[in-house]
């Protein structure tokens, strides 16, 4: 076993640009809060920069939240939008989360148009018009951002392949900003990049917007575009800056991609969402995955700064340091939501953390200063490919603290054990596949009656953590992580070369149940985790819904709450945690649950309940039902006196629609 300081220096290679990576310079903009928000608003996607979801509110309390009560709704597409073309179709996975700000609540639509609403009543104040009449049609993106200086205010949203800057007040565009009021965000990418697409939110440092975007699942060749991170002028458009996820040549970690491969290689993209210190000036990157998946043999090597944790200079674009969290990655193992900083007393001592949770259920915990790790990180062995071509990484990184927060590792001793025969089921099953512990790599799908299926991976691809990420509160050091139990199987079939240059591609990647329409695992199969981060420790965990317990096969053991695998996002105030319970609409490719999978194991499964828990226990004080599952991750402001907590919901039979909550 290596410890953290071997692997800072052969793997993560943790760099501090010099005392000018250090700056804190009186900018024009606005300057949130990055441990809560203040005077009652909500001015970033997760609150403030920081990512906290924490909001110091205590009006709706422990005494009274049995109170709360829907008190307005709102549809996903404002109603004039719809009268111009009524088949206009969106889906019902609407992802937005408002903004609030000076009294007004800005939020992509189903189309990914801003709307501006009233914050007590949903009505509408202002809707952006489409650039052009053949331009209304659109995918909802998770948020906007919000600029201001001593005489402007802008909205900021990507949609499509353009990002838009409109006054706050009235929804109008600028014509100065980039060409005619809109910058093309395929520039710049290359000519792979034929369609440009991303569901985050931008943030704004200083006075640049920040932009990543998404990525290919299933590209038929390893020549693809890189999904490079860009920062825009919020007052031009111009471009500021443009960071390489893959190194070009000379460029640092370029070595980490054998046989040039970074000259073809491309995506990695951040597909998620960014977190910023505006004091520090620094922006956090959670990078993801390299073309492609689930085999690698085109890409020996590290392949930084593929599934990384990376601290940029957010004035000037230069790396200040990075950490990265899966080394060759094959399992999609994307670091999949907006870093969280954290003040800390660790042993005593202060501590300006950044948090990273990640799919293999780990919370990696760094100075986010200097990049080192708050408690050590070991390079781990761990099982290799045996794929022709294929070279996986000999270990991977390993946080001593905290403990996991879901299952890991797909292996006999977390297969269900509700009865003896279900547990013998579960076992048979496995023996149709590859088995073994985190980091498993995925294995080659084989045709005979005795060949293998593939890995079951365990957490797979959409679990334990997602782009809901956590929540932190800084009064009392605890992180609050949703996440899931769902395995999938991770196999690779030769690739057809009439179809593909890949020697192997992604076969059929296909979610996996266990017996009797059961899961294969032991529950919970979706929880909410607390974390003491001041001492790297568990302080509670608890199942988040009902899960299957009412099954045929084991109703009759009066078994307690077993969660449901449902994508929840959490919003913490000063004495209450707030969450859904997800929706049966989020599967992980964003549609309607594939034909004939169980509920009961679908990626997306969740409930209708919108619960508050007690923040210290994890107790459920209080359930309400709302008309279908939560697919937004939910805000809380003051407006006039009272609180509210809006979240965007939407099932499979449910339009889409903000909800919004109050007491009496």
């Amino acid at each position: 076993m290596r410890d953290a300081s071997e692997a800072v220096m052969r793997r993560t290679r943790v760099g501090v640009v010099g005392a000018l990576g250090i700056f804190i310079v009186a900018w024009g903009g606005a300057v949130t809060a990055q441990q809560g928000t203040k005077n009652g608003e909500w001015r970033g996607y997760s609150g403030d920069a920081g990512s906290t979801k924490f909001a110091p509110l205590d009006q709706i309390t422990k005494e009274n939240v049995a109170s709360l009560r829907i008190v307005w709704q709102r549809p996903a597409v404002d109603p004039t939008l719809m009268s111009r073309n009524p088949k206009l179709g969106f889906s019902n996975n609407f992802r937005a989360s408002p903004l609030m700000v000076d009294g007004v609540l800005y939020s992509p639509n189903g189309v990914g148009l801003v709307e501006a609403f009233h914050p007590a009543t949903g009505k509408t104040i202002w809707v952006q018009e489409p650039f052009a009449p053949t331009e209304l049609a659109g995918d909802s993106t998770r948020g906007v951002a919000y600029w201001s200086d001593a005489s402007d205010q802008r909205i900021l949203v990507q949609r499509g392949e353009y990002l838009y800057a409109m006054n706050a007040k009235t929804g109008k565009t600028y014509s100065g900003f980039g060409e005619g009021g809109r910058v093309n965000l395929k520039i710049g990418l290359g000519p792979l990049m034929t369609e440009f697409r991303w569901t985050g939110a931008p943030i704004v440092i200083r006075d640049v917007v920040v932009i990543g975007g998404s990525m290919t699942d299933s590209p038929a060749r390893k020549e693809q575009p890189r999904g490079d991170v860009r920062a825009f002028d919020v007052r031009t458009g111009a471009l500021r800056w443009q960071f390489h996820v893959i190194p070009q040549e000379g460029e640092f970690g370029v070595e980490t991609w054998e046989g040039e491969s970074w000259k073809y290689s491309g995506q990695a993209p951040v597909w998620s969402l960014f977190s910023a210190d505006e004091e520090l000036g620094y922006l956090y990157m959670p990078v993801t995955s390299p073309t492609s998946d689930m085999y690698g043999g085109h890409r020996l090597g590290d392949n930084l700064f593929g599934q990384s944790l990376v601290c940029i200079n957010a004035s000037t674009g230069e790396r200040v340091w990075h950490f990265q969290l899966t080394h060759h990655d094959l399992w999609d193992y994307d670091p999949p939501a907006a870093p969280i900083l954290a003040d800390l007393t660790v042993d005593g001592r202060p501590v300006k953390a950044v948090v990273q949770v990640t799919k293999q259920s780990f919370a990696y915990v760094f100075d986010r200063v200097t990049g080192r790790p708050v408690w050590p990180i070991e390079e781990r062995p761990v099982p290799q490919s045996n794929t022709p071509g294929e070279r996986t990484s000999a270990t991977q990184p390993f946080p001593t603290k905290p403990p996991p927060f879901d299952r890991q590792g797909a292996t006999l001793e977390n297969l269900i054990d509700f009865t003896p025969e279900l547990r013998a089921e579960a076992v048979e099953i496995t023996k149709q596949y590859v088995i073994g512990p985190l980091f498993t790599p995925p294995s080659i799908r084989g045709a005979g009656p005795a060949d293998t299926k593939g890995t079951i991976q365990l957490p797979g691809s959409v679990g334990g953590a997602d782009w809901q990420g956590g929540a932190f509160d800084p009064d009392t050091g605890l992180l609050y992580v949703p996440s899931i139990t769902t395995p999938f199987v991770a196999d690779i079939i030769e690739g057809d070369p009439k179809r593909t240059n890949f020697r192997y591609t992604r076969g059929s990647r296909r979610w996996i149940g266990g017996p009797r329409g059961l899961p294969l695992f032991k529950p919970p199969y979706g929880r909410v985790t607390a974390i003491d981060l001041n001492r790297g420790e568990h302080r509670w965990m608890v199942p988040n819904g009902d899960g299957p317990r009412d099954h045929p096969a084991i109703k009759h053991l009066n078994l307690p709450p077993l969660g449901n695998a449902g994508r929840a996002a959490p919003v913490l105030t000063k004495t209450l945690l707030f969450i859904g319970e997800g929706s049966p609409i989020m599967a992980a490719s964003g549609s309607r649950l594939p034909p004939g999978m169980p509920v009961t194991i679908a990626p997306g499964y969740g409930g209708n309940g919108f619960k508050a828990l007690d923040k210290a226990t994890g107790e459920t004080l209080f359930r309400l039902e709302l008309p279908s599952g939560t697919t937004g991750a939910p805000v809380t402001y003051m407006f006039q006196g009272k609180q509210y907590i809006v979240v965007a919901i939407g099932g499979v039979e449910t339009p889409a629609q903000y909800v919004a909550m109050a007491l009496p």
